[in-house]
């Protein structure tokens, strides 16, 4: 699914220089990827309003509460998208020291003030009706941080090098371990973070034999967290056997496997769900698609699932044909981040991969969520606007590496005669 790696760590920096001058002419950006983005947001607003009036009921509030806080969000995302795809990615790069600094003070704040009874762990800074998510904020700045890294490694030609490259990743990946899995209790963030990581070191060329060592010292950390918690060894018992304690401990994840299945394959229809009535946990978050399954069923999640796949293939085409390391692990970390989240919300919730507290991308309730994730997509749609080269170039018969190399190699060679 991802491109080659071999184009990032092989090239020289001198050639590579020139190759992103010759392909940094502007260009209409890819309206495609912003289609598709609106389209899931405007599905998530559609189902948020559907459930208003049930969620309102549950929790004693206006019947326009949940909705009218989906539709702020929104807006807000719109000034986050508008500024990110403003703002040239030079400018984001040189500010990846800023954003981390404000997501490690977020964090601490979050650490420091109380936490709600219904939600112990430290996740959430929250000033009176105002909450924020400071892990949204983490995935950003590290998404700049990590794309910036790898680049410069890239370019001075130091990917390989175990102190320059190798031991700062291990040193970024312990901390986040011991920040996010650990004191936050979020270890599906944890999840999208390390994965994000991993796919872009992977593509800028770090050693096969490093990301496997990568790979190992995370499966030991999530060994000994599940091992060292006992809720999460209680999550990790009910997705072995998920209807032994349907009362207990596997509650939401029967409830979510009760929702899909109701939904058969038309669905019970927009306004028709029973679920939501306070019978599955976190209907509007976390479980937001199995409620989409209950209204719309087999056919409407279907649809959903292409939707996001073609917002998938949207990023990855943009990578691929981008002129610099830079923008184009940028590209890769914004869809790593994305599918792995998609991955891990759909995966609980039809019982392919243990519970994890995680929302889905544009279709979840949640301000923070949705306007970090479309700052990313703003980053990745500015991208988008200097690509080289034709998608229909890559589909060729021959091998479609060889013509890309090719092809900006004779551009080169025109441009200095």
């Amino acid at each position: 699914m991802w491109p080659n790696r071999s184009v990032a760590s092989r090239r020289r920096p001198q050639v590579q220089q020139q190759q992103m001058q010759l392909g940094r002419r502007k260009h209409k950006p890819d309206y495609w990827l912003l289609i598709w983005c609106a389209t899931l947001l405007a599905i998530g607003l559609i189902v948020v309003y559907a459930i208003s009036p049930a969620l309102a009921i549950t929790n004693n509030v206006s019947s326009n509460y949940y909705v009218g806080k989906q539709v702020i969000a929104i807006a807000l995302s719109l000034v986050a998208f508008a500024v990110t795809a403003k703002v040239p990615l030079k400018t984001w790069r040189k500010a990846y020291k800023p954003l981390l600094i404000f997501a490690g003070l977020t964090t601490l704040l979050a650490l420091a003030l109380p936490v709600n009874p219904l939600y112990p762990a430290h996740r959430w800074v929250r000033l009176g009706s105002f909450s924020f998510q400071s892990v949204e904020l983490v995935k950003f700045a590290g998404l700049i941080w990590i794309a910036g890294f790898l680049a410069e490694r890239v370019h001075s030609g130091t990917i390989r090098s175990v102190g320059k490259t190798f031991r700062p990743l291990l040193i970024a990946l312990m901390a986040l371990g011991v920040v996010v899995a650990g004191v936050q209790s979020d270890l599906g963030s944890t999840g999208v973070l390390v994965v994000m990581m991993g796919t872009m070191a992977f593509v800028a060329g770090l050693p096969m034999g490093r990301i496997v060592l990568i790979v190992g010292v995370v499966l030991i950390g999530l060994v000994l967290t599940i091992s060292a918690t006992p809720y999460r060894r209680a999550r990790l018992e009910t997705f072995l056997h998920p209807a032994s304690n349907c009362q207990g401990s596997g509650y939401q994840a029967c409830q979510s496997l009760i929702s899909v299945g109701s939904g058969g394959i038309l669905g019970l229809g927009l306004g028709n769900s029973v679920q939501a009535y306070g019978y599955e946990p976190e209907a509007a978050n976390d479980s937001i698609f199995a409620i989409y399954a209950e209204k719309f069923g087999f056919i409407g999640t279907m649809i959903l699932i292409v939707i996001f796949g073609l917002f998938f293939t949207r990023l990855k085409s943009i990578a691929e044909r981008l002129p610099d390391d830079f923008s184009r692990l940028l590209v890769i970390g914004v869809l790593a981040w994305f599918s792995t989240q998609a991955l891990i919300n759909i995966g609980g919730m039809i019982g392919l991969l243990p519970l994890k507290g995680i929302t889905l991308p544009f279709i979840s309730y949640g301000g923070t969520s949705v306007v970090f994730s479309a700052a990313a997509v703003g980053l990745a749609f500015q991208a988008s606007q200097y690509t080289t080269y034709s998608s229909s170039r890559k589909n060729t018969p021959e091998d479609p590496d060889n013509q890309r190399r090719d092809f900006r190699d004779n551009t080169l060679r025109r441009a200095s005669d």
